[in-house]
């Protein structure tokens, strides 16, 4: 395993942040590649423990020459998010200094056009240096994930439309509960990446899988969980032939398949204490009780039921029992269109 870094230079004299790569070199030229990276919204930890004993794990194939192809890990890929802690809360998800989410607004560049991303490196802000360095460097592999987590959640994950049902592998090894289709029509870090390869000279390579993966919720960090969930993706690559040791026999994978514009996002439309009525993993049926929402608690007239609009899965909702007008308080996988409209590009900002 090779250990280096990449310096981002802050926005004042002085400041300036270190990202740690590592690097483990596969023996075979003709394997897939792969970049994976974790916390990008820096508060997201769940991403950051699975790398860690994944990490573990390919130490243990690399020794063994099981490695076949190229494999970057960055663990902790913000640490400009992961310094913004003001009075003990991490707000990892927007820069501070323009309020950008760090997820949002990466360059959408033509494949052919990647070596300019870094060519006007110092004289950008210190989140674009970070969001062309990351992209940069998955651009330079076949197979591009990026670890998040919900709120609470089940475990699920976004993928292009191109991409599927060809991910049909990952979602089995990883085991996935859900996968969201996306549309390209967002400036997120997945989309910006099959963009790129959309925008390409060369003939399209079936090697190629960019996916935004969402390990539960912001609480599930623990070694179990994440050693389990580091054991998937190294069956995945297995799969994939990243790994040169035989794959485990795979079943069909049985997990629900939506586009985006099936998915409901319930949203409080009033202020006050949340009492939720379904779980993560509740199927639902259309116009059954989802949610009360208390906004003046001890008067039994002031409260505001939210029902199911369609039947579906419960595939996230908030860990905050507080809510403000147009908060989200839960994600619905359901079965036909939303009537609620959305506006292209990702669910929420």
């Amino acid at each position: 395993m090779e250990i280096n870094e990449f310096k981002i230079q802050g926005d004042t004299n002085g400041v300036e942040w270190r990202v740690p790569i590592l690097r483990f070199k596969g023996h075979d030229p003709k394997a897939p590649t792969v970049y994976l990276q974790a916390a990008l919204h820096a508060d997201e930890l769940p991403g950051t423990a699975v790398l860690h004993f994944l990490c573990e794990q390919l130490r243990g194939l690399e020794k063994q020459g099981l490695i076949a192809g190229d494999i970057t890990v960055v663990p902790s890929a913000n640490p400009i998010g992961a310094d913004q802690k003001i009075f003990s809360l991490n707000l990892g998800r927007f820069e501070l200094g323009g309020r950008d989410n760090f997820n949002r607004s990466f360059p959408l560049i033509s494949y052919d056009d990647r070596v300019s991303l870094l060519s006007k490196d110092t004289t950008l802000k210190a989140v674009d240096q970070l969001k062309t360095h990351l992209l940069s460097m998955a651009l330079e592999a076949d197979i591009v994930l990026d670890l998040h987590c919900d709120s609470e959640a089940l475990l699920y994950a976004y993928i292009c439309n191109e991409f599927w049902p060809r991910a049909k592998d990952l979602a089995a090894t990883a085991g996935l509960d859900a996968v969201f289709l996306s549309d390209g029509e967002s400036s997120a870090f997945e989309e910006a990446v099959a963009y790129a390869w959309r925008n390409c000279k060369e003939p399209k390579s079936e090697q190629r899988l960019v996916s935004t993966l969402e390990y539960r919720g912001e609480r599930d960090v623990s070694q179990a969980m994440a050693k389990e969930d580091a054991s998937g993706l190294v069956e995945f690559f297995k799969q994939r032939g990243i790994v040169s040791e035989k794959p485990a026999p795979q079943t069909e994978w049985q997990g629900v398949v939506v586009p985006l514009d099936d998915i409901e996002v319930i949203r409080a439309d009033v202020s006050g204490t949340v009492l939720f009525h379904k779980n993560c993993g509740d199927k639902v049926d259309e116009g059954e009780l989802i949610a009360t929402v208390l906004t003046l608690p001890g008067r039994s007239e002031n409260q505001q039921d939210y029902f199911a609009p369609q039947s579906g899965l419960v595939v996230s909702r908030s860990m905050q029992r507080f809510v403000h007008v147009q908060d989200q308080l839960m994600k619905i996988a359901g079965h036909k269109a939303s009537k609620t409209k959305r506006k292209p590009g990702t669910l929420e900002q």
